[in-house]
């Protein structure tokens, strides 16, 4: 087994773990997102909010494809569209 072949199976284990984790914890991670844009918003005295909040529901989109596709038996979620 080749350098390469234990790199992809860690890998693999940890977008396994990362979807398992995103499944059973998804209200706990998008509480923490919502407490973080939050405060990212206050620090930036709401001069980003637009950008804050576009980037904090991104992320929970992706959160939500890594449970459900994990949720389905799938290696991992689609890729995400091109910005």
């Amino acid at each position: 087994m080749g350098l390469s072949d234990s790199l992809k199976g860690a890998l693999d284990q940890a977008k396994e773990k990362a979807g398992e984790l995103a499944g059973k914890h998804n209200a706990h991670i998008d509480q923490g997102l919502d407490k973080v844009g939050e405060f990212a918003d206050k620090a930036t005295k709401g001069k980003y909010s637009d950008k804050i909040n576009s980037g904090r529901d991104k992320a929970k989109e992706r959160i939500d494809d890594i449970a459900a596709a994990h949720a389905d038996g799938q290696d991992g979620p689609a890729e995400p569209p091109a910005s």
